[in-house]
């Protein structure tokens, strides 16, 4: 038997005030989108925004639906949005933010698992890192490098035969 490991890095900025000016602008906006949200059943408001390699700012919302699972997570719909305003434009850098009416929202979000696949095979798909900027609405904000250190061992088109 072999045992191996995985891994990762990431930056852990104490707010806002300490980040980059271009990442402190893409939270901002990814804050401000989520009074886009449409979750009158979780009330739990996500918002996404991306920097593209053209230099266009795009955000997303999460859209919630009363059929349940037809909703649609704010990193999926920023992807969709990109992807059709956009065609093969890679994203850069994305941040996530959330604002829970029902409890704080003080701490860094994290994509969900189909989020997290969808985001590595955009990552992919460009052939470079696409950064994650995740925060609340206030508190710490983490900077991961690679949005594929979040699903290692990640399904990917190698499995289909591409």
């Amino acid at each position: 038997m072999k045992r191996e490991n995985f891994q990762f890095t990431y930056d852990v900025y104490e707010g806002e005030g300490e980040l980059p000016r271009a990442d402190a602008v893409l939270l901002a906006a990814a804050r401000r989108a989520t009074g886009d949200a449409y979750a009158p059943y979780s009330n739990f408001l996500v918002g996404a925004a991306a920097m593209l390699a053209n230099g266009q700012l795009i955000t997303g919302s999460n859209q919630e639906n009363a059929s349940f699972p037809a909703g649609i997570c704010a990193e999926r719909v920023l992807l969709s949005a990109a992807a059709a305003l956009y065609p093969r434009v890679n994203v850069i850098t994305m941040a996530v933010s959330y604002n829970n009416l029902l409890g704080g929202s003080t701490s860094p979000i994290s994509p969900c698992g189909i989020c997290r696949q969808s985001l590595t095979e955009r990552e992919a798909n460009a052939k470079q890192p696409l950064r994650l900027i995740l925060a609340g609405l206030s508190g710490k904000v983490y900077v991961i490098p690679s949005v594929s250190w979040l699903l290692p061992l990640a399904f990917n088109s190698s499995f289909l035969g591409k």
